[in-house]
């Protein structure tokens, strides 16, 4: 298990990688669903806990184990048994979140005793990697033990965690200060002992593609709220506007973040992977969110939900916008250039989602909101199109010189 080769040619995700990915799906669409059942209830404090407890979990284990694997995946029978046992984690946290969402909901004792230990498994697997590379590649080996340090420590806090069980409002400061020591953990070890050979094209489409699995929320989302307004109304206008903002707005999000030119950049300048590796958190929970947005839709189409159109819209409003945002901020800084263009585009994006709240609540339909909704994407791919490819390629030249 020694390091590969960062420049290798034709570098893509493997069979094995895919097959990882799906598990994910299950665990977003887990933590999706638990956030919409909150949000419709109108307990938006406890939703934002959970999602965000949730998705950090379940991003950061994944974003770990694909950084190894991009420098050290020999895909031999250790290392695909490693994977199961990731896998087998990642589910048992996804079957964890009922309980730990409920706990969150009622403020007592936070139940995430299950959650925790899937998320330990998930780890624990890690650190068997990072053991075979030190044993199997003497120049990262200080990289390989500071990672094996400082991951096992931050699971043993957990642990610790789990076992003293304090109250709801310790908790939450506790995993604050241990969610803040996993991320610094890649840093450390990094600058510890040097960088490890990960691929910049192999990494950035493996984030390309648990995007789409992202996307995938949105899809579902959108089915949920055309099979609402079916069952309520049939076929009618209501249906095809869900069906055609649902879609165009999953479309026109995955057609925006494919614009970033990532696996360039990276490739030229390996320094900035951990701003755009790091950012991508705000990326994976915004499109989850938005997901979620369009079940609470649902549920409002349904007529099961406590809060009204125009706060339902708003869940899937507010996650756009936080998409937009995150996107806009982790291009500028990974082509490191500020482009007053995309000020104009960022501006125009947002425009879309506060008309979109404003029709709602002058009384158009959730459908009619969705529709307008989708506009915010469309913007940029419009702006990009025209006139923005030129200054990426302008920026891209100046980089990449």
């Amino acid at each position: 298990m020694t390091g590969r080769n960062p420049d290798e040619p034709h570098r893509s995700a493997t069979p094995l990688e895919l097959f990882f990915d799906l598990v994910f799906v299950a665990a977003f669409s887990a933590a999706g669903s638990q956030t919409a059942h909150l949000l419709e209830l109108g307990h938006f404090a406890a939703a934002t806990a959970g999602f965000v407890f949730a998705v950090f979990a379940i991003a950061w284990a994944w974003i770990n184990f694909t950084w190894l694997a991009s420098a050290y995946d020999n895909d031999d029978i250790f290392f695909r048994i490693a994977t199961m046992v990731v896998m087998v984690g990642v589910i048992v946290l996804a079957l964890g979140l009922p309980q730990a969402f409920h706990s969150i909901d009622e403020g007592g004792e936070l139940e995430n005793g299950v959650v925790v230990i899937g998320y330990v498994i998930m780890r624990v697997a890690v650190v068997a990697l990072w053991i075979r590379a030190a044993r199997h590649d003497p120049a990262h080996r200080r990289t390989a033990l500071a990672y094996i340090v400082l991951v096992s420590t931050a699971q043993a806090g957990w642990i610790l965690l789990l076992v003293a069980n304090p109250p709801l409002s310790t908790v939450f400061i506790v995993w604050i200060a241990l969610v803040l020591y996993e991320m610094a953990g890649p840093i450390i070890a990094e600058r510890v002992g040097g960088r490890t050979p990960w691929h910049p094209h192999h990494v950035a489409e493996r984030y390309g593609l648990l995007v789409i699995i992202t996307l995938g929320e949105i899809v579902l989302g959108t089915i949920l709220a055309i099979s609402a307004v079916v069952e309520e109304q049939g076929w009618d206008v209501e249906a095809v506007l869900v069906t055609v903002g649902g879609t165009m707005l999953a479309f026109g999000l995955w057609w925006v973040y494919f614009i970033m030119p990532s696996g360039a950049v990276l490739a030229r300048h390996r320094e900035r992977g951990f701003v755009w590796g790091y950012g991508h958190l705000a990326i994976f929970g915004s499109l989850a969110a938005t997901g979620a947005g369009l079940h609470v839709a649902a549920y409002v189409i349904e007529g099961t939900a406590h809060i009204d159109d125009t706060t339902a819209l708003l869940t899937v409003v507010v996650p756009v916008a936080a998409y937009s945002t995150a996107l806009f901020t982790i291009y500028s800084a990974l082509l490191r250039e500020f482009d007053p263009f995309h000020i104009l585009l960022y501006v125009g994006s947002i425009l879309p989602l506060v008309a979109a709240v404003m029709a709602v609540a002058a009384g158009a339909s959730i459908g009619t909101g969705i529709v307008i909704t989708s506009l915010s994407p469309i913007v940029v791919i419009v702006g990009y199109e025209t006139i923005g490819h030129r200054h990426q390629a302008a920026a891209l030249e100046r980089s990449l010189a």
